[in-house]
């Protein structure tokens, strides 16, 4: 069993050593970029304690603080390695498909541009829905709230582990489609359990947006929400990809209506039963 294991994890280990070696370098080269990239973090946050000061007389005091001797040079760290990632999803993407590529039939191997291109786009789309869309309405409610007893003082090194969590996460979760169309592409998933998935699906949506999100119920409906959009939509593509077989749902309407048959022929059975004592 190793031995036919053997060559996979060989190829996994290839895979991911590229992977890491481009992170790595396109760590140090946004780490030569990390104050304008920082500067492009902490906008959402300024505007949001300038209009916080607008409000009140205390938070015209509000800034961006550190509570650690090298809390910069941390947050440079945090700032590059997210940065790296972003920058590095198109190589990570292509390992990933270089990975399963061997599975696949030789016309799905050429989707491997489609599928690097889609899911690098995706993945900006929800970062910079994230930043211009939730973050604004998320800092504007945090941060105004209570602004007229406290005086806002945000911790950056908190405020970088937060905004990256939350921009990593709708950049992940716009990959959704991507995924979907993919495999329906290669046949291993359809409209049907997509479907049938789909109240299970809201669970682990509300769950995700929970973990990921501020503590308060509207930034988590603002990640929530187009994350059941976005499932809606991927039900669609699969839909025109790989939809279900008409002929294996007239099977399964056929026994689910002859289960439904016996089980009222029983219950029948136990009433004349129950006649006759």
């Amino acid at each position: 069993m190793f031995d036919d294991l053997k060559p996979h994890l060989i190829e996994l280990r290839k895979r991911l050593g590229i992977s890491v070696g481009s992170l790595i370098v396109m760590f140090f080269v946004m780490f030569y970029f990390h104050e304008p990239i920082l500067e492009w973090m902490i906008e959402p946050l300024n505007i949001a304690l300038e209009e916080v000061g607008k409000k009140s007389v205390h938070a015209a005091d509000g800034k961006v603080t550190t509570s650690q001797v090298g809390g910069a040079f941390f947050v440079a760290l945090k700032v590059s390695f997210f940065a790296a990632i972003v920058a590095s999803i198109p190589i990570i993407l292509s390992q990933l498909w270089m990975f399963i590529a061997p599975g696949l039939y030789a016309n799905e191997k050429k989707m491997i541009i489609p599928f690097i291109l889609g899911g690098t786009i995706m993945f900006l789309v929800g970062v910079l829905f994230a930043y211009y869309v939730v973050t604004p309405f998320g800092f504007d409610f945090l941060i105004t709230f209570g602004s007229f007893k406290f005086t806002p003082f945000i911790n950056i090194e908190d405020y970088v582990g937060f905004f990256t969590k939350i921009l990593f996460g709708f950049g992940l979760a716009f990959e959704l489609p991507v995924f979907a169309y993919f495999l329906a592409l290669l046949g291993l998933i359809d409209d049907r359990q997509m479907i049938a998935f789909f109240k299970y699906a809201v669970i682990i949506i509300f769950v995700v947006a929970a973990l990921l999100t501020p503590p308060d119920v509207l930034t988590q409906l603002l990640m929530a929400g187009p994350l059941i959009i976005l499932y809606g939509f991927s039900i669609l593509i699969v839909k025109v990809v790989n939809p279900a077989d008409p002929q294996e749902e007239e099977d399964e309407d056929e026994e689910d209506d002859r289960s439904l048959t016996e089980m009222m022929g029983l219950d029948e059975l136990s009433s004349e039963k129950t006649d006759k004592k």
